[in-house]
């Protein structure tokens, strides 16, 4: 992608959060009210990790040590999660809109208003590498390996050694946990999220570079109000008992950073997987190099010991169902095969590119024996049948660059690696939006590398297709769109195409070589429309995303919820509309570098205390980054405002980037 993708809307609760003061974790107990209660039942649930990725890291390892929810009727925090010992990392970048299963757990029944969650945050427990590609202007090569004296933490609580920070999650919802029904919690990480990852380069610093890494407000709960549709990365186990309907797994992690060969961190979560008895589990074996489909693991006693590799999907039970496993005596043989966003496209010499944890690429050759799957939890047949088989799915441009996909090959020790089939994890599109209409529109791609690009035109999905749910877990069929800057309100139905037109033709003018800036958006398509068209992708939804701009300067000072800002190599002022209602304000940011030290501050100006912080920032020359959605000009106006989504303005030692 060369747009940061987030898949859900800013609610009220992620307001709330970015504002509100850290507290320390409260104990672990599991009991709701007095000793005199009995003890609640327990539920099983699964506790999913996912993000929305970034352009411009391979790498962001963390290393969450617990996870605890909390009770909405009061009582002690329950915790539901705790890290094997050495906690592992997990990588959030490879979680592009997938869900990590950390495990299946046994809950107690009830309500919960929230959650804690405790990150490890001591020098060292938070890996940042940068992408081979990192978008044009990035202050690091691709590749890089931040040193751990570069990336400060924000918020650390505790001892040098013993270095966390607690995370307090407020629900948009309560989560409902009941016997009788599935359960599942998804903690999503918004690496995009401008405040998550905020880098300073002062002037004179010779390229050094300082790394802020703020937890406080990237990090909410994603709503899982149907399991069977959660997308789930690959999960790694050793399998420790195989009977004929299924498998028993110890959950494993890979070491980071990767070493050579890769071996992997044993957990304490054990997972049941079951056998598609109806429509086949494919299993390779990796030792052996054969392949075979069945409906049980009654011939597959074999398996107990061996590492393995699985491809699963939920049921609406909350049970797991293997679509595909691959399994091996060596760890290594199950873990090479990379798993990363496509980096280059060529269909010239039918080779792809796709990234790894170390910020590199990997060669993959597609041959025409290679198959091609798209995830599809949801639908059995789907999930296991591939979309396209061969070169010609390259040249049809079928797989274009920002792709997530996980490589499986034939030998994952050979070289050139030669594909044996690819999971289609996420299939993204985005870029500027033209020639939008009822009928589609057009993204075209602004890589750096011009070879990358691309100019598509999508069709939307058909209005019978089922597409989620709304806020208030009412079904959606057909396309939605929701304006990223203020997503507190989904756009579906008949009108949806008609109202996506006609807000995706904004656009800002700066003049000058920087020129216009039309609206951008994201997009995540499927195979098929759902309608009359089984093949070829189609869009589900488009976001308009707020668009990056130059660090600039203010030259009309912030008053009446607006300011004027100009950027280097424009001849006009762009007018920037500051939201101030609580629900749906602009995210404001002070930045402070003082004494070799960033400080990220939150400021809340739904009170008067953040207007009159935000009033003193924003002053005539004050260098300040914004974020937006263009906004179409309002006759006689001609040239557009932008509506502010983040603006960070800067206190200390000013940025040079």
């Amino acid at each position: 992608m060369q747009r940061n993708m987030l898949r859900r809307a800013v609610s009220s609760a992620l307001v709330t959060g970015l504002t509100a003061g850290l507290a320390a974790c409260g104990g672990g107990g599991g009991s709701y009210g007095s000793n005199t209660m009995p003890t609640p039942a327990n539920a099983t649930m699964a506790v999913t990790m996912s993000d929305a990725s970034a352009d411009d890291w391979a790498c962001v390892g963390v290393r969450v040590l617990s996870i605890a929810l909390v009770p909405a009727g009061g009582g002690s925090p329950v915790t539901v999660w705790t890290a094997p010992t050495p906690a592992p990392y997990v990588n959030l970048e490879q979680l592009d809109q997938l869900g990590e299963i950390l495990g299946n757990v046994s809950v107690p029944v009830g309500s919960y208003s929230g959650a804690t969650l405790t990150i490890a945050a001591n020098p060292g427990d938070v890996l940042l590498t940068v992408a081979s590609d990192p978008q044009s202007g990035f202050p690091l090569p691709g590749g890089t390996s931040v040193p751990a004296d570069e990336i400060q933490i924000q918020h650390a609580q505790g001892s040098v050694g013993n270095l966390t920070v607690s995370v307090n999650l407020t629900f948009d919802s309560p989560l409902e946990v009941s016997a009788s029904t599935s359960n599942a919690l998804d903690l999503e990480f918004d690496l995009a999220h401008p405040a998550f990852i905020v880098g300073h380069t002062p002037p004179g610093a010779a390229g050094a570079t300082l790394w802020a890494v703020n937890f406080n407000g990237p990090v909410h709960r994603l709503t899982v109000p149907d399991i069977t549709r959660l997308v789930l990365r690959h999960t790694y186990g050793t399998v420790n008992g195989v009977s004929s309907g299924s498998l028993s797994i110890t959950k494993d992690f890979a070491v980071f950073p990767a070493t050579n060969p890769e071996t992997a961190i044993a957990s304490n979560q054990s997972l049941t997987i079951d056998a598609d008895s109806a429509n086949g589990t494919i299993v390779y074996d990796l030792d052996a190099g054969t392949r075979t489909v069945v409906e049980n693991f009654g011939g597959e006693m074999a398996l107990n010991g061996k590492y393995v590799r699985i491809a699963a999907r939920y049921q609406e039970d909350g049970s797991l169902v293997a679509v595909r496993i691959w399994a091996s005596s060596q760890f290594a043989k199950v873990w090479l095969s990379p798993e990363g966003h496509v980096l280059h496209v060529d269909t010239t010499n039918d080779l792809i590119l796709v990234a790894n944890e170390d910020g590199g690429g990997v060669p993959v050759t597609i041959d025409a024996n290679t198959e091609f799957f798209f995830r599809t939890p949801h639908s059995a047949i789907a999930d296991a049948t591939p979309i396209g088989t061969g070169t010609s799915f390259l040249a049809n441009q079928n797989l274009v660059r920002g792709f997530k996909v996980h490589v499986s090959a034939v030998d994952p020790l050979a070289l050139p690696m030669v594909a044996q089939e690819i999971d289609i994890e996420t299939a993204a599109y985005g870029g500027h939006i033209s020639n939008a209409s009822t009928a589609g529109f057009t993204y075209s791609s602004q890589y750096f590398i011009a070879s990358d690009n691309y100019s598509v035109n999508l069709g939307y999905i058909a209005g019978t297709l089922a597409n989620g749910f709304d806020d208030n877990g009412n079904p959606i069929t057909g396309f939605k769109w929701w304006d990223f800057t203020f997503p507190t309100t989904v756009t579906f139905g008949s009108g949806a195409t008609s109202s996506f037109a006609a807000a995706a033709g904004g656009a800002i003018n700066f003049g000058g070589t920087v020129g216009a800036l039309p609206a951008w958006g994201e997009s995540v398509a499927t195979w098929g429309d759902g309608g009359s068209n089984a093949s070829g992708w189609y869009v589900r939804d488009a976001v308009l995303v707020p668009t990056p701009l130059p660090l600039g300067t203010v030259s009309t000072p912030f008053a009446a919820n607006a300011f004027a800002l100009t950027v280097a190599n424009g001849t006009q002022p762009v007018t920037v509309d500051v939201g101030t209602t609580m629900g749906s304000a602009t995210l404001v940011y002070q930045i402070d570098r003082s004494n070799g030290v960033i400080t990220v501050s939150p400021i809340d100006i739904t009170t008067p205390a953040g207007l009159a912080a935000i009033t003193a920032g924003l002053v005539d020359g004050a260098p300040v980054k914004v974020f937006g959605v263009p906004q179409a000009p309002v006759a006689p106006a001609t040239v557009g405002t932008l509506k502010a989504y983040v603006i960070v303005y800067y206190t200390g030692t000013m940025p040079s980037m």
